[in-house]
């Protein structure tokens, strides 16, 4: 694959809105050959995730706004601004705002084609 550079500037990408969720795709498994999506979740305050669910691809999380709440197996966690969240492939994971405070966070899903 003859991978092409992408430039966003802040706020652009391919804006999906969910209710209270919002997602803003950055890069995805056609633009990767695969390889990985890069994508930020935004979620208002008091918002519920997307369930708890597990898949074959390792998520990985940065927390850019706020704080998160994150399921990892059986355990929720609070996870403020700087936060790093690996949720390795097969693991039952979720996140949530359970905040009063706009929550964000940076995800790459590896491989690619999550989206």
């Amino acid at each position: 694959m003859n991978q092409k550079p992408i430039f966003l500037m802040p706020g652009e990408g391919r804006s999906y809105s969910m209710g209270s969720i919002s997602a803003l795709f950055k890069a995805d498994g056609n633009e990767t050959g695969g390889n990985y999506s890069i994508s930020e979740w935004w979620l208002e305050p008091h918002s519920k995730g997307p369930g708890a669910h597990s898949h074959d691809e390792d998520d990985i999380f940065f927390v850019i706004e706020g704080t998160m709440s994150f399921l990892l197996g059986d355990d929720w966690k609070d996870a403020p601004k700087g936060s790093f969240v690996l949720a390795p492939r097969g693991v039952t994971h979720d996140f949530e705002n359970r905040s009063s405070e706009r929550a964000g966070v940076f995800n790459i899903s590896v491989p690619g084609n999550f989206e």
